[in-house]
């Protein structure tokens, strides 16, 4: 069975627990989803696994040749303590990936996407990137030159994949001893938050002893509320719900800020500085507003009731084409795979549309929603 194929089977796991999230959410008066984000990100999720189709053969065919030639060894991948050191390895690796993701700017507009939901719920946990495979297989080279088996490469991967969607929800508080170990969903809130305290904390993937370690953990504040809003999102606000602007917006102002910036050295600082780094000349000329957490405004146009009925049959629609594109993808030719990539991403273009306009109002309230 492929990797695709066990997340077609997962997808109605991952449903079922969003209406239990958005039931318990409304029971307790604590909605967190709103129709329009919600149907952004799961189909962000979407448009990374169909488009994954061809990134898979760069991230895994470069693993497979790096341990097929370069590997000190070979570990057994019928031995139990194989599986377990890959999958602390991989959950090590990712947390640096996950770091640089964070810190330096072209590895975060890929990143970017899974934080520009201003929302957070379970739904915020499949909004992926469709260009992390760009450079996501650097951090994973250890894995394969110390001799962990492709197979065992990939299945672990899923492992750390899989784990991390729970963890996306405001309704779990803290659970005692295992936020100290585990990636958890107090701990990952800190994580997707801009406010000043918690920026750039918490980037363990299963454990968070990685961040105990490297000094990025910070424990989420239960009376930070009663000083400021807790803000979900990104300072550089996507305010769309096109998905192919989602994961083209912040490549596009790194290259523009490189092709106006007057220094050689400069135009490569660009992609290789934390993100918000602009040089000098060019944030002269072109300068944008310094972030400010108390003017932040959700990103929510209302659109009308038959638009979003549409748009929510579309996403149906989506959801069923791509299982069947993701359960036969391997067996299609490269005209057919592109084909169907075209035509779902070009359905998730015109269902952001749908949600985008035309507005009937927009939410003035900080952290104000209008709920599903």
């Amino acid at each position: 069975m492929t990797g695709a194929q066990i997340i077609v089977l997962a997808t109605p796991v991952f449903l079922l627990l969003i209406a239990v999230e958005l039931a318990v959410g409304i029971a307790r008066g604590q909605n967190t989803y709103r129709l329009n984000d919600a149907l952004a990100s799961i189909g962000l999720g979407v448009m990374s696994q169909v488009t994954g189709v061809f990134g898979k053969l760069l991230r895994v065919g470069v693993y497979t040749l790096a341990f097929e030639h370069v590997a000190l060894f070979k570990l057994p991948a019928n031995e139990w303590w194989v599986w377990l050191f890959a999958l602390v390895f991989y959950d090590f690796c990712y947390y640096w990936l996950h770091r640089g993701g964070h810190r330096v700017a072209v590895l975060w507009a890929a990143h970017a996407i899974h934080h520009q939901s201003e929302d957070y719920n379970l739904s915020t946990a499949l909004r992926q990137t469709s260009s992390g495979f760009l450079l996501g297989w650097l951090f994973y080279l250890p894995m394969a030159v110390l001799g962990v088996p492709p197979l065992v490469f990939g299945v672990v991967a899923l492992v750390d994949l899989l784990y991390q969607y729970w963890v996306h929800t405001q309704l779990i508080g803290k659970l005692g001893w295992f936020d100290r170990w585990f990636c958890s969903p107090s701990n990952h809130r800190v994580h997707h938050a801009v406010n000043e305290r918690y920026l750039d904390k918490n980037y363990g993937g299963i454990l968070i002893v990685w961040d105990r370690l490297f000094g990025t953990f910070i424990e989420e504040d239960d009376d930070l509320d009663k000083h400021e809003p807790i803000v979900y999102g990104t300072r550089s606000p996507l305010r769309s719900f096109n998905p192919l602007w989602a994961n083209l917006q912040v490549y596009q102002d790194l290259a523009l800020d490189a092709w106006h910036a007057r220094s050689w050295a400069d135009k490569l600082r660009v992609w290789l500085k934390p993100p918000g780094w602009r040089p000098a000349d060019v944030a002269a000329r072109w300068p944008k507003p310094a972030f400010d957490l108390h003017a932040f405004r959700l990103y929510n146009p209302v659109a009308s009731r038959p638009r979003q009925l549409l748009a929510a049959g579309l996403f149906l629609a989506v959801l069923a084409l791509t299982s069947v594109f993701l359960w036969f993808s391997h067996q299609l030719s490269l005209a057919e795979q592109a084909g169907g990539v075209a035509g779902i991403v070009a359905l998730l273009a015109w269902i952001g549309r749908l949600c985008e306009a035309p507005a009937q109002a927009t939410s003035e309230a900080p952290g104000a929603s209008e709920p599903i």
